[in-house]
């Protein structure tokens, strides 16, 4: 396949693969071997293997979807930033799905980093980091992207050619994906934080919006009202202002 991204780096050193166990796995094989340049992009056809957040396999039909990985060194950041490089990465996906679907206020991020249509999801990220003392030292970002794909085995899934009754050439898709996010890496890499939480708040699944969480599997009702730097969502229930961690709370 033929990739030619209008980037710096990223995407600049890439494998795409018929099929593998994770696009990750071969990332980190890549770094262990010292073959992996800033931006090493690994896409597959097919993941026998994928994962998602909170230890979720990762569906995806063969040669439908978008599966890869793209290897960082954002050494500029300190290993308490980490949720800095998740709103980067999030807001660089969201901002390649407006380049298909145009700017719909359905299009969302929910937290920490899934891209959803409306109550559906799209796509998904996982990104495992490095560190290296206080600073990171290593990102592979996994993105999981729904392209072509129509039959899913949860009407919670969705996909670009289902809601356009399109098909879409994915070595295209995937440039405009690798451009997308070398922008809001390089906007995160000047120190443009603000910018950065202000347009991933913006695009926030049910942000400032009343609506039904699991809690230790109680079902409670509260309104996100922010994400606190280290990644924590902070929802307020009643009176109280809590803050939560990835396994701590879902939507109900």
């Amino acid at each position: 396949m033929v990739v030619t991204p209008q980037t710096l780096f990223t995407g600049q050193q890439l494998l795409w693969l018929p099929a593998c166990a994770s696009t990750n796995t071969e990332a980190q094989a890549l770094i262990v071997q010292n073959r992996a340049s800033d931006g090493c992009t690994v896409i597959a056809d097919f993941q026998t293997a994928g994962r998602g957040q909170r230890g979720h396999h990762w569906e995806a039909a063969p040669a439908e979807n978008l599966t890869l990985s793209v290897v960082w060194q954002p050494t500029f950041l300190a290993a308490t930033q980490q949720f800095r490089l998740s709103q980067a990465v999030a807001l660089g996906v969201h901002d390649w799905a407006q380049t298909l679907l145009g700017p719909d206020p359905k299009l969302k991020l929910k937290w920490p980093n899934d891209l959803y249509y409306g109550d559906q999801k799209l796509g998904g990220i996982l990104i495992e980091n490095t560190l290296s003392g206080a600073t990171m030292q290593y990102s592979i970002v996994g993105i999981g992207l729904n392209i072509n794909q129509q039959r899913f085995a949860t009407p919670a899934a969705t996909s670009v050619g289902q809601l356009t009754g399109r098909a879409y050439p994915r070595e295209a898709l995937a440039a405009r994906l690798l451009e997308c996010l070398e922008r809001r890496y390089l906007q995160l890499r000047a120190g443009q934080v603000g910018q950065l939480r202000r347009a991933y708040l913006q695009a926030l699944y049910r942000y400032q919006e009343t609506h039904f969480f699991i809690i230790e599997d109680q079902q409670v009702s509260g309104q996100i009202v922010g994400v606190e730097d280290d990644g924590r969502l902070a929802v307020a229930i009643g009176n109280e202002l809590r803050r939560f961690g990835l396994q701590e709370i879902r939507h109900g």
